[in-house]
């Protein structure tokens, strides 16, 4: 598989296809397909960390201000999510290395 197809597949499933291309045996010592890995790893953990403290967020402001604005926040979180991820994805396969802040730099250094 060409390195570009891998690192984008490393995104697709988020810390389980990272973890999976970091154990597959010939994507393991490519360094590129490594870093996406890491990236993919620490952006999903750094998304659920925030997921939590939106929702408990959500939750406190949903009685202080009502229940709309807590939908309205949590879909725009959602849909930018879903344009990151979507993004990472093509932008990879398209042989291009995005490095996001403070995520990549740490990733760049595992690879």
């Amino acid at each position: 598989m060409a390195d570009n197809a891998a690192s984008a597949l490393c995104y697709v499933l988020g810390f389980i296809t990272g973890i999976l291309f970091l154990v597959l045996e010939p994507y393991n010592k490519n360094r590129t397909v490594r870093f996406h890995a890491f990236q993919s790893i620490f952006l999903n953990i750094a998304l659920i960390v925030v997921a939590i403290a939106l929702g408990i967020f959500d939750a406190l402001v949903s009685h202080l201000i009502g229940w709309w604005f807590a939908v309205t926040v949590g879909w725009f979180f959602d849909l930018a999510l879903f344009v990151v991820w979507i993004y990472m994805i093509v932008t990879t396969y398209q042989g291009r290395t995005t490095v996001l802040p403070i995520l990549g730099p740490l990733a760049q250094q595992q690879a």
